[in-house]
Formats: structure tokens, C-alpha cells, sequence
């Protein structure tokens, strides 16, 4: 069974990990060598420090196995992150992590939620009831512009408790 934890600076270097192996598995499709090759350099971007300290990541673990993670601003409402291992992408682990996220959003009373969808993830979204409302060039802490869609999402009444 999937569990859902919370994650704090100290385990940063691991996720930061498991986003790097996704973005060179799961990106490679839907960008050019050379961006994945920057995207996957950069390090963690300092505003992780802020984000874990403050309660905003889940950690997916199965039988002490990590399996994901997630990052939601409680700050903006926005969805900082989402990462599944490569490997085990389609398992539902993304909508158990987005379940969480929407959970940490009604604590925080957010009435709607964004992000910056990369390309090969814009269909998960769209299926966790994100819609797109512009294509543009996300500018990436690397220096590289991504090309991503912003996305945002309306949460209905009955799961802010």
C-alpha cells in the first residue's frame, strides 16, 4: 500500500535524484538532447530549502521503497513539483501524490491550483482535471527555456474541509 510522508531537507539529495532520472527518461521524448542535458545538471534551486522546512513535500514510499514525490507552495497554491520513478510511471502513484497535495491545499484553504506542466506530463494533468490555459517558455533555473503549459486546476468545495 502507498504511503504518503512528508519530506524535509534532509532529503533533498534524494529527490533531487529521482527528478533527475525522470527528467532523462521521461522528458527525453518531448525535448532536445541539450535541454535535457541542462535540465538535469542544475541543482536542487535553493527555494527547496523553504518548501521542505515548511511542510510542503510528500514522499510516496511503498514497503520503505520512495517511489515519488510532490511540492505544493502553501505559499501560492501552486504545484512545484511531481515525480514518479521512471520505472514505475502509470501505477497511480502521480494521483495518490496529487491526492495529497490537494489535501495540504485544503488545509491552506486554496480554492485553485496551478503549475508549469513539461510536455510529457501534460496528459496526467489533464486527467487529474488541469486545463491548459497557455503554451509558453517556462524560463528554468538552468538558464534553458523549457517549453511547458501552464495549468490550472479549480478544487471543488467538498474537499476543503
Amino acid at each position: 500500500m502507498i504511503e504518503l510522508k512528508p519530506g524535509s531537507v534532509s532529503d533533498i539529495p534524494n529527490l533531487w535524484s529521482l527528478r533527475t532520472r525522470a527528467v532523462r527518461q521521461l522528458c527525453a521524448g518531448h525535448y532536445s538532447p541539450e535541454q535535457i542535458e541542462a535540465w538535469s545538471e542544475s541543482p536542487p534551486p535553493q527555494s527547496y530549502l523553504r518548501l521542505l522546512a515548511t511542510h510542503c513535500a510528500l514522499i510516496a514510499e511503498e514497503d520503505g521503497q520512495r517511489l515519488g514525490y510532490g511540492i505544493l507552495d502553501r505559499q501560492t497554491g501552486e504545484v512545484i513539483a511531481l515525480f514518479v520513478e521512471p520505472v514505475l510511471a502509470g501505477k497511480g502513484i502521480g494521483r495518490r501524490l496529487m491526492e495529497g497535495l490537494e489535501g495540504i491545499a485544503a488545509e491552506e484553504h486554496f480554492t485553485r491550483l496551478h503549475l508549469y506542466a513539461s510536455l510529457n506530463a501534460a496528459d496526467f494533468y489533464r486527467a487529474m482535471g488541469f486545463v491548459a490555459i497557455r503554451d509558453e517558455h517556462y524560463e528554468h533555473p538552468s538558464g534553458i527555456f523549457l517549453r511547458s503549459l501552464y495549468m490550472e486546476r479549480e478544487l471543488s468545495t467538498t474537499s476543503l474541509h
